[in-house]
């Protein structure tokens, strides 16, 4: 294989840089739409009348939808196009925002999480795909990884953006919107409703792919191929038993941090002043996530501080997490709260990178993708559970308590964790 190409943005032919700038401004949109609901959206659905039980249960669905979809559809794109089939996934985004916005009881509201599920499976890989082959094309043997961190730039921009807007828009316009009978909240799924549809338009007009062919029966092919890659997968993952002890960390992992990332906001919000509760929420879901990204590019430090060993790594980024989870659930005051949350997400950033490495060092290229479906499929169903005992706690004795025992899982994973340094230790020897 020839060397690549040391990345300059200068010295990139126009179609390369016309690909990249079309695929920030993509990336940007699309997750505007997304963050303007999602700083919001647990306000939202307990102004609805929804308990933390019926919430948790919500989530849930999108969760196992996610799971249900996301392995048929992985091969789908790449059989009828990448454009289609993320237009497919605007369009489930667009049918889940109006199921919310005409919906006040579980059965709809449920419907809407399903189809939000839907998109995302749809969503998976779909133009990440498009954009990697479409630059290489434009610029042959040229590192991708630059670009497509400029990429990443643009998505985290587009959450942070549409997560503070999504904040302010009910403090500034609720009102007016209660007074036309819709609910506060309503104004950021509108907002949403509406920049996805210039997602879709854009994605119509600026997204070029030449047609595919259509095979026949591909889609029910997905569906009829999904035992074999779990069996297959479950096959490898049991054989390997650093895999095995791998997944079983990130299950536990999921199943505590995931009600932490769902019932933030409504643990803050009384904490707040009223008048514009929902705009610091929204500050601070954009905080989350640059938090986030700030961790992820700290791990290669504290990576190498650990000698390099990702086990070890994601034990310690385990162990921190659940003290901090531990202090999260103590917090009775804003500041207190903000400082020990963003701790929380830059520690959540960390244990990302040495995650994705160990689960790569353990499969062969042939058998990565299967993998990545089989990890795909782990954590979405420890979060659902996660999400589904942290629900029933927090009804009976409140989101602290909840949070502070799934701590526990936390302690788990990081018994696991070392368990796999342990294990992997006495492989080198």
């Amino acid at each position: 294989m020839a060397p690549e190409t040391a990345f300059s943005f200068a010295a990139l032919s126009p179609p390369a840089r016309r690909h990249i700038r079309v695929f920030q401004v993509h990336q940007f949109l699309d997750r505007l739409a997304m963050g303007l609901t999602v700083s919001i959206v647990v306000l939202a659905l307990a102004d609805r009348g929804m308990d933390p039980v019926q919430i948790s249960a919500l989530f849930a669905v999108y969760a196992l939808t996610t799971m249900a979809m996301e392995v048929p559809f992985g091969g789908v794109a790449d059989s009828l196009g990448r454009k289609p089939v993320f237009l497919s996934a605007v369009v489930a985004s667009l049918i889940s925002i109006a199921l919310f916005l005409s919906s006040s009881g579980f059965p709809g509201l449920a419907l809407s999480f399903a189809f939000i599920g839907f998109g995302r499976a749809l969503r998976s890989g779909t133009l990440d795909a498009w954009f990697v082959e479409g630059f290489w094309a434009a610029a042959p043997r040229v590192d991708v990884q630059p670009a497509l961190a400029r990429a990443q730039w643009a998505n985290a921009l587009g959450l942070a953006t549409g997560a503070v807007l999504g904040g302010l828009l009910p403090d500034v316009l609720g009102p007016a919107a209660e007074g036309l009978g819709l609910r506060r909240y309503d104004v950021s799924y509108v907002a949403s409703f509406g920049v996805m549809l210039g997602v879709f338009l854009f994605t119509m007009r600026a997204i070029a792919e030449a047609p595919r062919p259509k095979p026949a029966g591909a889609l029910w092919q997905g569906f009829a191929e999904v035992p074999s890659l779990i069996g297959g997968a479950a096959r490898l993952a049991a054989s390997r038993p650093p895999l095995s002890l791998l997944l079983v960390a990130l299950a536990f992992f999921l199943m505590a941090t995931n009600p932490v990332e769902v019932f933030w906001p409504p643990q803050v919000k009384p904490m707040l002043n009223e008048t514009r509760g929902n705009t610091v929420i929204g500050v601070l879901t954009a905080g989350y996530f640059f938090a986030i990204a700030a961790g992820a590019a700290l791990s290669p430090v504290v990576s190498r501080i650990f000698g390099r060993r990702h086990a070890l790594t994601l034990a310690a980024a385990f162990a921190c997490l659940a003290g901090l989870q531990l202090a999260l659930a103590l917090q009775g005051e804003i500041f207190g709260f903000v400082a020990v949350f963003l701790l929380y997400a830059l520690c959540l950033g960390i244990s990302e990178t040495p995650a994705s490495s160990l689960l790569h060092q353990s499969v062969d290229d042939r058998q990565r993708s299967t993998m990545l479906s089989l990890r795909s499929l782990i954590q979405q169903l420890g979060a659902a559970v996660g999400l589904l005992v942290a629900g029933a706690i927090a009804e009976a004795y409140g989101t602290a308590v909840a949070w502070a025992l799934g701590a526990g899982f936390l302690a788990l994973a990081v018994v696991v964790a070392l368990v796999l340094a342990r294990h992997l230790a006495a492989d080198q020897r």
